[in-house]
C-alpha cells in the first residue's frame, strides 16, 4: 500500500475512534434500519474499486490523448502543482457537487449522502456506487498523475482527506476554537478557506428556514473558499438540530446504492414532490 494512503486510512482510522470514545460511532441519533449496510457498501465499493479504476483510467486516457506530455510536471514546483489539483480536482468537485444539487436525476446519486439523519465520519463516502465514477475531479487527477503530478498528489490527498473527515465528523473541533475570544480573527479566516464542521454541517440540515440550514450552498469540498468565490457561502458559526432531506418520499437500501438500476416504489398520489436539491 502507498504511504499515503496509509496516512489517509490511519487519519479516517483516528476519526472513528474519537467517534467512538465522544460520540457513540455506532448508534448515531437518527439512525435507521439500513444505513450502515449503506455507509459499509458505498465505502468499500469507493475505496476498493472506483476510486483507483477512475484514477488509472485518468491516467490512460491522459497517456492516449497527450502521448507526449507524460512526467512534463515533475519540474515544476510544488505549489504550481498543488493549484493545479485545487483546481482541477477540488474546484471541479465543488461545481460537480453543486450540479448534481440542481439537477434532479444526478441528484440521485447523492442523495444517500444527505439521507443520512445525522453527520458523522460514517457519511463521508456515502454516496450512489455510480456518484463517484462519473466526478470528474477524480478523472482530472488521473490525467495530473500521468502528466508527473503523482508526487504533490500524494501530499494533496492526505491535506484534502483531512480536511474533509474534519468537516463531517460531529467531533466538532471548531467549536471550542470558536469560544476563543483571540482566536475569532483567525477562525474568520479559516471557516472562509476550508470546509470546517460548522459550515459543512450546515449543508447537511434538514430545515432550510432554521436560520442555519444551507443544502443549496456550502458545497466546498477541501476549500470553502469555491463558496465564497461562487455565491454560496453561508456562515453562521452554528450547527443544525436535525440532519437529512426534507420533503422527499422515503427511499431503499437498493435505490440509495444502485439507482437508476433500482428503484424505490412510487410515492402516493399527492405525496410532497418538493425537492431538498
Amino acid at each position: 500500500m502507498k504511504p499515503e494512503l496509509i496516512v489517509v486510512l490511519s487519519i479516517f482510522t483516528g476519526f472513528i475512534l474519537l467517534e467512538i470514545l465522544f460520540t457513540n460511532f455506532f448508534k448515531k441519533p437518527g439512525a435507521r434500519k439500513g444505513d450502515g449496510i449503506v455507509e459499509v457498501l458505498s465505502t468499500a465499493t469507493l475505496t476498493l474499486f472506483t476510486q483507483p479504476f477512475v484514477l488509472a483510467s485518468g491516467f490512460a486516457l491522459g497517456a492516449l490523448v497527450m502521448p507526449g506530455m507524460s512526467d512534463v510536471l515533475k519540474s515544476w514546483p510544488f505549489w504550481a502543482v498543488f493549484g493545479l489539483f485545487l483546481i482541477f480536482d477540488d474546484m471541479t468537485q465543488y461545481w460537480w457537487h453543486r450540479i448534481t444539487h440542481k439537477t434532479p436525476w444526478l441528484y440521485n446519486l447523492h442523495r444517500p449522502h444527505h439521507n443520512a439523519e445525522y453527520l458523522s465520519i460514517r457519511v463521508v463516502y456515502r454516496n450512489n456506487i455510480f456518484y463517484y465514477l462519473m466526478m470528474p475531479g477524480l478523472w482530472f487527477s488521473g490525467i495530473l498523475i500521468y502528466m508527473g503530478g503523482g508526487w504533490v498528489y500524494a501530499v494533496y490527498i492526505i491535506i484534502k482527506m483531512s480536511v474533509i473527515y474534519g468537516a463531517h465528523s460531529d467531533v466538532r473541533w471548531d467549536a471550542k476554537l470558536y469560544k476563543i475570544k483571540w482566536l475569532s480573527p483567525v477562525m474568520w479566516v479559516v471557516e472562509r478557506t476550508i470546509s470546517t464542521p460548522a459550515t459543512h454541517s450546515a449543508h447537511h440540515g434538514r430545515h432550510a428556514d432554521d436560520g442555519v440550514t444551507n443544502y443549496k450552498g456550502n458545497y466546498g469540498n477541501l476549500l470553502f473558499f469555491w463558496d465564497v468565490l461562487f455565491g454560496t457561502a453561508k456562515i453562521t458559526r452554528c450547527y443544525p438540530e436535525k440532519f437529512g432531506v426534507e420533503n422527499l418520499p422515503d427511499t431503499t437500501v437498493a435505490e440509495q446504492l444502485l439507482w437508476p438500476l433500482a428503484k424505490a416504489k412510487p410515492a402516493p398520489t399527492g405525496a410532497a414532490q418538493k425537492t431538498h436539491a
